[in-house]
């Protein structure tokens, strides 16, 4: 019996890992095309978060993120034109917002 109550719990313990890695490739958009990050509910009210934050902006993309202790990254096109990288908590909170490095670059 003591040998059976282990092998449950690292069963249990490998379906908790391989639910998790599933969880997380779904969350990323793994096998999407382009360049669209994540998908899901938890993307769309980061995105719903960071259209308040910058007002007539247009959402571009949405990621996780962990840079600066963010948990979303949304890239958001100003009215201006100019793209901005809104970083956003796991509460949907504002982290930071900051010039979109790649946007500099002419594109």
């Amino acid at each position: 019996m003591h040998w059976s109550r282990k092998y449950v719990i690292v069963g249990g313990s490998i379906l908790a890992l391989a639910a998790g890695g599933t969880g997380a490739a779904i969350a990323t958009g793994s096998g999407d095309e382009g360049d669209d990050g994540a998908q899901g509910p938890g993307a769309n009210q980061a995105k719903a978060a960071a259209l308040r934050l910058i007002p007539g902006g247009q959402a571009n993309s949405v990621e996780r993120d962990s840079e600066n202790g963010a948990t979303w990254e949304v890239e958001v096109r100003k009215p201006d034109g100019s793209t901005v990288d809104v970083r956003l908590d796991q509460s949907y909170q504002l982290v930071v917002v900051e010039s979109d490095s790649e946007d500099q670059g002419g594109n």
